[in-house]
């Protein structure tokens, strides 16, 4: 598989990497990062699976409306949400291993045209194939 890349952006990590900061190369964002309390941190900043969480939870989202457009699925709601629940832990082979949950609300959509636009997301979303085999994610369609 190859990818024609239409967009690039750039992350710097400095000091502890969990335990430092981490922002963009264009300035927009920077993030104080501390492990969470349940990994022996202190929690009081941000860490990378909230930031996995909430850009995997935003880029499906984007992927099912894309998805329902043009294919004709249907129409994704304005009141759609996606969201995403991100665990890491040690894995049964030794270091750490992530797990996602994907909760989707799509109101007002028939239950057999919102398991479709779905299941279609996964197919468009880059995360989705990002992940495809190598992480275990489960979907939910609330």
């Amino acid at each position: 598989m190859t990818v024609d890349a239409k967009y690039w952006t750039e992350g710097l990590a400095t000091g502890g990497g969990r335990n430092g900061l981490a922002k963009l190369a264009d300035g927009k964002l920077t993030v104080t990062m501390t492990s969470p309390k349940e990994l022996g941190g202190s929690g009081a900043g941000h860490n990378p699976e909230e930031l996995f969480a909430i850009g995997y939870a935003a880029c499906y989202l984007g992927a099912m409306r894309f998805a329902a457009s043009s294919e004709k699925l249907g129409t994704v709601p304005d009141e759609a949400t996606v969201n995403a629940h991100v665990g890491i832990g040690p894995r049964s082979d030794g270091g750490f291993g992530l797990k996602v949950r994907l909760v989707v609300s799509l109101p007002g959509v028939e239950r057999a045209t919102a398991e479709k636009i779905v299941e279609r997301g996964h197919f468009i979303c880059p995360y989705s194939n990002a992940t495809k085999g190598k992480i275990e994610v489960v979907t939910e369609l609330a």
